[in-house]
């Protein structure tokens, strides 16, 4: 199999040197914006420089998008005229219109789509979904999601993200409806600028909280900030009430206890790359899975969608100081 990785900044690049050392490529064809860029990134994969995405899809196998999010829309119609497999990374597209409008294409025609939503290829995200699904954990009562960054990115970043809750809060509601099965319904959320006032000149914020109500009645509480001094920190709690179990706790949580005798972090995750290196891996495997035909996407178009959907209901909800009912974003399955 030929893959196109299209767009090999960090998490491109990631991708591509992922891809080269699978079983079952024999190619990875490497495209970006900047040529030289390219180049270089080929020659360390071992792969192929191509002129333009458009050589690379046509040359392909299948493709994986990693460019910044507002090309995404337009690559994934490319890949999906020419009748290849995709894998984008998250979010799906920058904009809940076009986030709605690749669903439609997807659904539409048919294409086959992979996002990447990294968790869902997590080992102890997946666990948490099976007991959940099992009914080993009995009701589930509340959940309860930690996403602290290791340090807050640069502004240049900051300027294009499309804010908090869009950017890296994504995530974590997507993570919930992953892991409960159920669907979030009503979001009260607020933010703050603690961090750095860079935050505030492009109208975001770097602290954030929300309360997530699920269709099933279980309730989601999300702490979130841009900086933690001790490294990235990522977890989620579930209680239930036969059982009650966690994700992201261990010994590189970095969160220093001080309960007596409690063992200090020597050595917290210095950020998401680390942190989830076995799920990156883990969710490029199964899009080759997805690509031969043997199983269908773990996580689809659809699923960007609805996370997306509970992104914007959020950055609402901390503007305009009010609950947000998710039926007052459009793009839900009933629309």
């Amino acid at each position: 199999m030929k893959v196109a990785i299209i767009g090999v900044g960090r998490m491109g690049r990631l991708h591509a040197t992922i891809l080269a050392g699978l079983a079952g490529v024999d190619e990875v064809l490497v495209s970006d914006a900047d040529p030289a860029l390219a180049t270089a990134v080929a020659s360390e994969i071992g792969g192929r420089a191509c002129a333009g995405p458009e050589e690379a899809i046509d040359a392909a196998d299948a493709v994986a998008i990693a460019t910044t999010t507002p090309t995404h829309a337009t690559l994934i119609e490319l890949a999906a005229a020419a009748n290849r497999p995709i894998f984008v990374e998250k979010p799906l597209a920058f904009t809940l219109e076009e986030s709605i409008a690749v669903v439609e294409l997807v659904e539409r025609t048919g294409a086959v789509l992979q996002l990447g939503f990294q968790r869902r290829f997590d080992v102890a995200y997946r666990e948490a979904r099976r007991r959940v699904e099992s009914g080993e954990l009995g009701a589930v009562y509340l959940v309860r999601l930690i996403a602290h960054d290791n340090a807050p990115p640069p502004e240049s970043y900051i300027a294009s993200s499309g804010g908090l809750f869009r950017d890296s809060s994504v995530h974590d509601f997507d993570a919930i409806r992953y892991v409960t099965g159920s669907e979030v319904e009503r979001v009260v959320a607020v933010g703050a600028v603690r961090v750095s006032e860079v935050f505030a000149r492009h109208d975001d914020v770097d602290t954030a909280g929300a309360i997530l109500t699920m269709a099933d009645g279980t309730l989601g509480i999300l702490s979130q900030t841009r900086h933690n001094p001790l490294g990235y920190d990522i977890r989620m709690e579930i209680v239930g009430s036969q059982d009650a179990v966690s994700v992201g706790v261990g010994p590189r949580t970095p969160s220093r206890s001080l309960e007596p005798n409690a063992a200090d972090v020597t050595s917290g995750w210095e950020g998401f790359l680390t942190r989830f290196a076995d799920a990156y891996r883990a969710e490029l495997e199964a899009f080759l899975d997805v690509a031969r035909g043997h199983t269908a996407p773990a996580c689809t178009a659809r699923d960007g969608l609805e996370a997306m959907r509970v992104a914007i209901a959020a950055t609402r909800s901390a503007r305009e100081g009010r609950a947000v009912e998710l039926s007052e974003i459009p793009g839900g399955s009933s629309s």
